[in-house]
């Protein structure tokens, strides 16, 4: 517990270039002041204290990290730009656009149903190699068949041309069906391969011809080789990263909820995309606005290791009271889609 500009500065000589995600859910900069903390600053102000912790965070990072920035349409704009000149635009990754509820809003001008998560990596090309694909869905799974009883087991079909602007003069040629029937490349298109590449393929049981032996060539994606995943979308439904409602039933089923504190806390599912996303098992996770510790306790169910700080006293009171809770295998948030039982343990700092 502390002030994180002051803990950053004192944490940075051990941590330096080891972290592996920051995620960090800020005061919006709203107009709003509740019990325990000011969310009405002037812009100015506001955008200069992000600018120092975030230039402060930007350390951390090891070179394939990345930081995620949950913010609303009140600064959204100005907070980009002004990652756009601590990490460098090339650096921008993208921009998530999160349904934080589902239910419509009628007091308002329009009902506001979403939120943004900023996305900077600290080198955007490592960063790209490191990102791992979502789970692939049954839908996916379901394209993969083995029609010809192939003993490599279940695969798909895909095009063998491509298009034909930076084609050489081996790749345009004749294709011969196992029934005599020939195939040629579609116009402005050629085969993805030579023609001797061609018949090693066709050899060696890769090439599809149909049920028949008569239809057009397609290369035989085999099951077993290939890294099933999806990429990820920006545009993140209530299905899959939950709402606000489901963060305040996630600290009501802990007994920790007090809405003076959490007015906005975020869900288990939604820390558990971004961890899904940017991390893996050996990497380190910081929050430096912990909040309700959402972030700690889907980190600490997924076995990541986490650094978390917060401020206000009440505030981290819960975080650890909900983290000792998670140790004990509490079965709300994430734990059900992870079989989180309990375990491990954490410790607690108060800064002097």
């Amino acid at each position: 517990m502390g002030d994180n500009k002051i803990v950053l500065k004192d944490l940075k000589s051990i941590y330096e270039h080891k972290v592996g995600l920051i995620y960090i859910d800020p005061p919006y900069n709203r107009g709003d002041d509740f019990i325990f903390y000011k969310d009405s600053q002037k812009h100015d102000e506001w955008i200069e204290k992000m600018k120092t912790v975030i230039v402060e965070m930007k350390g951390f990072l090891k070179e394939d990290g990345s930081i995620w920035i949950s913010i609303d349409d009140s600064e959204m704009a100005y907070l980009k730009v002004c990652c756009d000149s601590i990490f460098g635009r090339e650096n921008f990754v993208s921009t998530i656009v999160w349904q934080k509820r589902n239910t419509r809003e009628n007091r308002k001008i329009f009902s506001n149903n979403h939120e943004y998560i900023l996305i900077y990596a600290k080198d955007i090309k490592k960063f790209k190699k490191k990102r791992n694909l979502l789970p692939a869905t049954q839908e996916l799974l379901n394209r993969y068949k083995n029609p010809d009883n192939d003993p490599r087991g279940p695969w798909q079909s895909v095009t063998l041309s491509v298009q034909a602007g930076h084609a050489v003069e081996s790749q345009f040629y004749s294709i011969e069906s196992p029934t005599g029937k020939i195939h040629n490349p579609p116009k402005g298109r050629c085969w993805i391969y030579n023609e001797e590449r061609m018949q090693q393929e066709i050899s060696n049981n890769n090439i599809w011809f149909g049920s028949d032996g008569n239809g057009v060539p397609r290369l035989k994606k085999l099951l077993v080789n290939t890294k099933l995943g999806i990429v990820p979308e920006t545009l993140w439904d209530s299905n899959f990263a939950g709402t606000t409602k489901d963060a305040k039933k996630e600290l009501l089923d802990l007994n920790i909820y007090d809405e003076d504190i959490f007015d906005t806390p975020k869900p288990e599912q939604l820390l558990y995309r971004i961890i899904q996303i940017a991390t893996n098992k050996d990497d380190l996770i910081l929050d430096c606005f912990l909040g309700s510790g959402t972030t700690a306790a889907v980190a600490h169910k997924l076995g990541r290791d986490y650094i978390g700080i917060d401020i206000d006293e009440r505030t981290f009171k819960y975080a650890c009271e909900r983290l000792k809770k998670v140790c004990q295998g509490e079965n709300g948030g994430i734990s059900n889609e992870v079989q989180w039982s309990g375990g491990d343990n954490y410790q607690v700092c108060k800064w002097n």
